[in-house]
């Protein structure tokens, strides 16, 4: 494996992280750090893992062997409130963004807050307001999800993520589902935001290449493994020839390994 460590602290670390469904393998030793206050894409073939990679960050998934750190805390045997004290450092964008069709966009952005963080009235309002600005939804509060186009439902969706104020988010394909020029202002506002408030990042996508504009470090599961981590200018002059092409075809070519979503 060809990893290459960063200068800066690191946020997340996976040592040895291990997964099994059944008797099939999906993660098979994941050595992986990722460093505070940047973005990381995790690239890879169809199936192979990355979202189940992701889902261990959070502690949605206890690895079978292995640690993951977040910070000073090794997560993967937590439950309860002490898992919950961890997680409220993160936020998560899913695919579909996640919104509850049957809330207003205010509503959805305001839940985690009324929810995690018991604020009331103004605060609520104010905070809510000033994240769907941010997105470029300000005025759309009270329009219902069903009413907004695909790339206004990432917006809110991001909006969401940003309104706890989180240190850490995660994006798993944040960019499904919409077309080149929607994808790319998401990808744009995701790197807007990022660097406006330095949350850690950590996006899985599949959208390569474009994700080498954007991101500061990517890293390459194959095989269950981590085989190339790297920042993303270095990693585009790989010399790997199953890495490279893989980027060269945008990502479509088939891979060992690639079994699990």
């Amino acid at each position: 494996m060809t990893f290459r460590h960063c200068d800066l602290l690191n946020m997340i670390r996976l040592i040895g992280v291990e997964k099994k469904f059944g008797d099939q393998p999906v993660l098979q030793g994941i050595d992986l750090s990722i460093p505070v206050g940047k973005l990381t894409t995790i690239i890879g073939g169809s199936g192979s893992g990355k979202s189940v990679l992701l889902k261990h960050m959070i502690g949605l998934l206890q690895p079978d062997r292995g640690e993951v750190w977040v910070g000073d805390v090794e997560i993967s045997r937590l439950s309860g409130m002490r898992l919950n004290d961890v997680r409220k450092r993160f936020a998560m964008l899913f695919q579909g963004a996640a919104l509850f069709d049957s809330l207003s966009v205010f509503e959805n952005v305001a839940f985690p807050l009324r929810e995690k963080l018991r604020m009331k009235g103004p605060a609520v309002t104010r905070r809510v307001e000033e994240k769907l600005e941010e997105v470029g939804l300000a005025g759309m509060g009270h329009k219902f999800p069903a009413e907004l186009s695909g790339g206004m439902r990432k917006r809110a969706g991001l909006a969401r993520a940003l309104v706890m104020e989180p240190e850490i988010i995660l994006f798993d394909e944040p960019t499904t589902g919409l077309d080149p020029l929607l994808a790319k202002s998401i990808h744009d506002l995701i790197v807007t935001m990022q660097r406006r408030f330095g949350f850690t990042g950590v996006m899985v996508s599949h959208e390569i290449p474009e994700i080498f504009a954007i991101s500061d470090w990517v890293a390459m599961l194959q095989n269950g493994k981590i085989v190339l981590m790297a920042t993303a200018a270095e990693f585009q002059r790989t010399t790997d020839p199953e890495i490279h092409e893989f980027i060269s075809v945008g990502g479509t070519v088939a891979l060992p390994g690639s079994l699990v979503g």
